[in-house]
């Protein structure tokens, strides 16, 4: 059992290795998998696997592969202000890094069989809002979290920009799927085998494609065996923000630009390059069929030929990694959070100044 890239020993090595081997490729969405460690969503007895590129299952709580959940951010082409439905939302780690690219006026909803993994993707979102460290460098649209079948979305529910299916969609499910796109909007599922962006180019008409070759647990069909009746899942109004929460957005906007302008004039104008701190250099695996955990098996893209051919440059930084840690032995100072020090400094009664860091506690 492998992965597709080689394992980090922290979560921004693990992003080097998904940047090097292709499966990210945009700014959007490094920023996004940066701010977000891997390891806040597994279990504590199970985070020594955190950054390897391996899906994790404990109970009902389920993490695909990263190299997957690269794919599908990739593929779903996220910009601000969209409104995404995370289907199979889990532990709330993906909803919450597209939260992050949404920014402060997108939607962002999630469906979830499993009320205890609702309860725990509440936790995580939890700690993440109170804890992280990047959480002050974004505007976030925080996920809504609902229990329920995804294939029993009450029709009068509202289309989206974005949709993503955590689960295997059998073929008789594919145009239910699609109906819940907005036209031009993006699907990204496992069907027939595949993950697949599907994109709805009119009423009627759409755009398939491939993306990579995977087998994902198939969806769970509704169970009436009880009632007879089916459950409706009634997902979240799209309520518009508060006056306040407005102004709470657009103060922490305008004191982020503050900050930019006095960094911008303190370095002369951004001429002056901070100092570079060299990662360890990971070479990539090459694999094939991969990534096998209970009912899921991932099977990641064939590494190009010329991947060979990079092995003696691999070799050479060897050297160069050697000799630039004897020189230099530096260590980056720890990350200052600008925007809660420029908070607490206003002349503000304490609870508003509370109220306007998300009363984070830190």
């Amino acid at each position: 059992m492998g992965g597709a890239v080689s394992a980090g020993e922290d979560n921004d090595e693990l992003i080097d290795n998904l940047k090097e081997a292709q499966y990210i490729r945009t700014e959007l969405v490094e920023q996004a998998f940066r701010a977000v460690d891997r390891a806040d969503y597994y279990l504590e007895e199970f985070k020594d696997n955190a950054y390897k590129d391996l899906a994790w299952k404990h109970g009902n709580i389920h993490l695909s592969a990263p190299c997957i959940y690269s794919e599908v951010m990739e593929a779903l082409d996220l910009q601000p202000g969209l409104s995404f439905l995370n289907l199979g939302s889990g532990t709330g780690y993906l909803s919450s890094m597209v939260g992050l690219i949404l920014g402060p006026f997108g939607v962002n909803h999630g469906v979830e069989l499993h009320s205890d993994v609702i309860e725990y993707a509440k936790q995580k979102l939890d700690f993440f809002i109170k804890t992280s460290d990047s959480f002050d460098k974004f505007e976030f649209c925080e996920p809504s979290f609902v229990t329920g079948n995804c294939l029993e979305i009450s029709p009068d529910c509202s289309q989206y920009d974005r949709v993503y299916c955590g689960a295997g969609v059998q073929k008789e499910h594919e145009d239910y799927m699609k109906n819940l796109l907005k036209v031009g909007g993006i699907l990204v599922m496992p069907l027939e085998e595949k993950l697949t962006k599907i994109t709805r180019t009119g009423p009627s008409a759409w755009e398939t494609k491939k993306i990579l070759a995977v087998s994902f647990a198939p969806l769970i069909q509704p169970n009436h065996a009880d009632s007879g009746k089916s459950r409706l899942v009634h997902l979240p109004p799209v309520a518009v923000r508060s006056l306040q929460d407005l102004a709470r957005i657009a103060i922490r906007g305008t004191l982020k630009k503050i900050i930019h302008q006095e960094a911008m004039s303190k370095n002369g104008n951004g001429l002056k390059n901070p100092p570079k701190f060299k990662r360890r250099r990971m070479r990539r695996r090459r694999m094939e069929t991969i990534v096998f955990l209970d009912k899921e098996v991932f099977a990641s893209r064939i590494s190009n030929p010329s991947d060979d051919n990079n092995n003696s440059e691999d070799f050479e930084d060897e050297g160069e990694e050697e000799e630039e840690t004897k020189t230099s032995e530096l260590k980056p100072d720890p990350p200052v959070n600008f925007l809660r020090e420029k908070v607490l400094s206003l002349p503000l009664p304490d609870p508003l100044k509370y109220y306007l860091l998300y009363y984070r506690e830190k």
